[in-house]
């Protein structure tokens, strides 16, 4: 009666069975422990990539948190907003009842005016309604045209992972 040993390639039919079963058994932790070591390696990986992304999430956010007021200031001032400082102690005390960083609307004697409060610069932007519908179009503009420009970041991107920098073969030549 023969041994087959399948993990050799060998057919042996005079070594002992319990020289067969070390043999397999030593395979097999062969195995196993590369296999824990391509884990190890990809749970690695995965780490890197995780606070590569966390990183980057953090950096874009605060990129565009810095960036909201001046965007703001720059589509008040495309849409007709005029800057003013408030000189007079009435116009302080109007400037300084104001919310911060927000388009506010006021009547007074009857006409309606949007200001925009800079606290940072110290100065307010004053519009009437017409110069608030531009600004208003403009935002909406702004707002589609980062939308196109983000689809077609992430088109780009998964076109990147897809393909590798070098075409669909990247590294398998």
């Amino acid at each position: 009666m023969g041994y087959r040993m399948l993990d050799l390639g060998l057919i042996s039919q005079s070594l002992p069975p319990i020289l067969i079963l070390a043999t397999r058994k030593s395979l097999s932790d062969l195995k196993r422990k590369r296999q824990i070591q391509i884990m190890k390696i990809k749970e690695t990986k995965t780490k890197v990539i995780l606070i590569f992304a966390a990183a980057a999430a953090a950096l874009l956010t605060g990129g565009c948190a810095e960036m909201g007021s001046g965007n703001t200031t720059s589509l008040l001032s495309a849409a007709g907003f005029r800057v003013r400082t408030p000189q007079t102690p009435q116009q302080q005390q109007i400037y300084a009842a104001l919310p911060p960083y927000q388009v506010h609307r006021a009547t007074v004697k009857g006409r309606t005016f949007y200001v925009y409060k800079d606290e940072k610069a110290g100065v307010a932007y004053i519009g009437r309604e017409q110069e608030y519908q531009r600004y208003h179009e403009l935002a909406v503009q702004q707002q589609i045209a980062q939308n196109y420009y983000m689809a077609a970041e992430m088109d780009r991107a998964a076109a990147f992972g897809w393909y590798g920098a070098w075409g669909p073969r990247a590294f398998w030549w």
